[in-house]
This record gives structure tokens, C-alpha cells and sequence, in this order.
């Protein structure tokens, strides 16, 4: 059991894991999405009518909301798979700072969408996306298409950029064109994130070796 929780990915999921059930068994979790929640309105200044965490940390407290069990357990299927593989790849502290970096700049992208919206954005998702990336990264072989390693290693880059942004798109068209409300900018944004952090978190580990 030590040996469990020495990962970061196992910390991560069961302290989220354990901030849903808290939420569910006190009855209180639209009012944790509404004080916890990423609402883009409020980073842009508007002041919310009811008791809530600071704007600026809700990108973090909006990771260990989410809307129902379904929810909770697609994110931390995903997090533990692709969480453990970049944690061995790139080291504990590392996997931390992609999940992290990525929560924010899932946030980001989804006040870019919409500065204005009042949607409380609320789930890991942003946050995982960051870590697929970097998994994506890790254990995937860019195509040998010219002579140059570093052409053909921002080749790769930019495929599965476009791979993630089509398939995100795609999920938004089948919901019925509800995109927004299934934080599409986020993922967008914190794939982003770790396609561009993988690279230098890597070269950081092994600088020494």
C-alpha cells in the first residue's frame, strides 16, 4: 500500500476520487461545481453571488468536481493508464507539473472560447488531456518522412495536434453541437500543453545521465 502511494497518479486520483464522494454523501455537489467550478466570467471580473474558492485557483478546484460517477471514472481510468506510463517515463515530480500546467491551460482555453460564459467548467478532463499528450509523446515514434530528427519529431507534433483537435470536434458534432459544455477548448488546450512540456520534462530527467 506505501509503495501505491508513493505514485503521484495514485495521489491524484484518490484524492479526487475522495473529493467527489465527500460532495455526493454531503448533498452538495452543484454547489461545489458553482464554488469550484472554472466559470470564465469570473475571471474576467464578475464577482459570483455565493461563497466560492478564488478565480484564480478554481482551474486547480475544478479537477476534483465532477457531474456524476460516469464522469469520475472515465477520467480516472484514463489518468491512471496514461498517468502511471508518463510518471515511469518522465519521473513523479514531472507527471505533477504536466497535470498541473495542463489544468491551467485547459482553463485558459476555455476562457479564450467564451470570457463571458457563466458554465461552470468542472471535471480532471483539461488536466488529463495534458497527460495524454505527454504519453502520446513518450511512447509514440514520429514517422521517418524527412532527414532531419527535428523536422520529423514537429511533424509528429503537429499530426497528433490535429488528430486531438479533429477528434474533439467530432465528440462536439455527435453530442449535438455541444462542445462547449464538454469543455472541447479545454482538452484542445491542455493537449497543447503537454505535447510542449514533454519534450523539455524529459531532457530535465536525464540531463544528468
Amino acid at each position: 500500500m506505501a509503495r501505491i502511494f508513493r505514485s503521484a497518479t495514485a495521489i491524484i486520483s484518490a484524492l479526487t476520487a475522495l473529493a467527489w464522494l465527500i460532495a455526493v454523501l454531503s448533498g452538495r455537489n452543484d454547489d461545489a461545481a458553482a464554488a469550484m467550478g472554472f466559470i470564465p466570467a469570473r475571471l474576467s471580473g464578475a464577482e459570483p453571488p455565493w461563497p466560492a474558492v478564488p478565480a484564480l485557483l478554481t482551474p486547480l478546484t475544478a479537477t476534483i468536481v465532477h457531474a456524476n460517477l460516469l464522469h469520475l471514472a472515465t477520467n480516472l481510468v484514463v489518468l491512471v493508464w496514461c498517468g502511471n506510463a508518463v510518471e515511469r517515463a518522465l519521473g513523479r515530480s514531472s507527471l505533477v507539473v504536466v497535470y498541473l500546467v495542463g489544468a491551467y491551460a485547459a482553463s485558459a482555453a476555455q476562457w479564450l472560447s467564451d470570457p463571458h460564459s457563466v458554465v461552470p467548467m468542472i471535471g480532471a478532463s483539461g488536466a488529463i488531456s495534458a497527460v495524454m499528450a505527454a504519453f502520446a509523446l513518450s511512447f509514440g515514434r514520429p514517422h521517418m518522412a524527412t532527414k532531419s530528427i527535428r523536422l520529423n519529431r514537429w511533424l509528429h507534433i503537429g499530426h497528433l495536434l490535429l488528430a486531438w483537435v479533429v477528434i474533439q470536434l467530432m465528440v462536439g458534432w455527435v453530442a449535438g453541437g455541444q462542445g462547449f459544455l464538454l469543455a472541447t477548448p479545454a482538452h484542445i488546450g491542455g493537449f497543447i500543453a503537454g505535447l510542449l512540456l514533454q519534450r523539455p520534462l524529459l531532457l530535465w530527467r536525464y540531463r544528468t545521465a
